[in-house]
């Protein structure tokens, strides 16, 4: 369990990153040991880990908000077992057995803009995205929606 001192690294972290992106890890240990905060690269890389950032080619980002999309993959983030990149434009998300069909409606209920489609089989859902980043995007939003759920976390 993260102390407070962790608690406030972390919020200050986000407050930065609503501003606008930041450039580099590096860049962000810099900002926040000016502004008192003990950090070093590997406390930032958990933390922003932790918070769901997305790496962009402007810098590290928290993903744009969509709630909606958010609630529809927490409902059925306990379905969720496995995700894994295949290639740069499609992810496979494995779930419980006899659960895809539901894991690929709450995809398309999302409206993430990650998201070109989703075909559901039995236990598994191939997800389509438009480029490698969209594809490490949706990953950040898929592990961010499951952690949210406060009965499991999405590993």
């Amino acid at each position: 369990m993260p102390n407070k001192d962790h608690e406030q690294r972390r919020e200050a972290i986000r407050q930065m990153l609503l501003t606008g992106p930041l450039a580099t890890q590096a860049s962000l240990v810099a900002a926040l040991n000016s502004a008192g905060y003990r950090a070093t690269q590997s406390s930032v890389s958990r933390d922003l880990r932790e918070l769901g950032a997305i790496k962009t080619s402007q810098g590290y980002e928290l993903p744009l908000r969509t709630p909606r999309g958010d609630q529809q993959m927490a409902a059925v983030a306990e379905l969720l077992r496995d995700m894994h990149p295949a290639g740069p434009n499609l992810l496979v998300v494995k779930t419980a057995i006899g659960a895809a069909q539901r894991v690929a409606l709450a995809f398309d209920r999302s409206n993430w803009p990650e998201v070109v489609g989703n075909i559901g089989g039995d236990d598994t859902v191939f997800v389509a995205t438009e480029s490698g980043t969209s594809q490490k995007n949706l990953i950040a939003r898929i592990e961010h929606s499951a952690r949210s759920r406060p009965a499991r976390n999405f590993q």
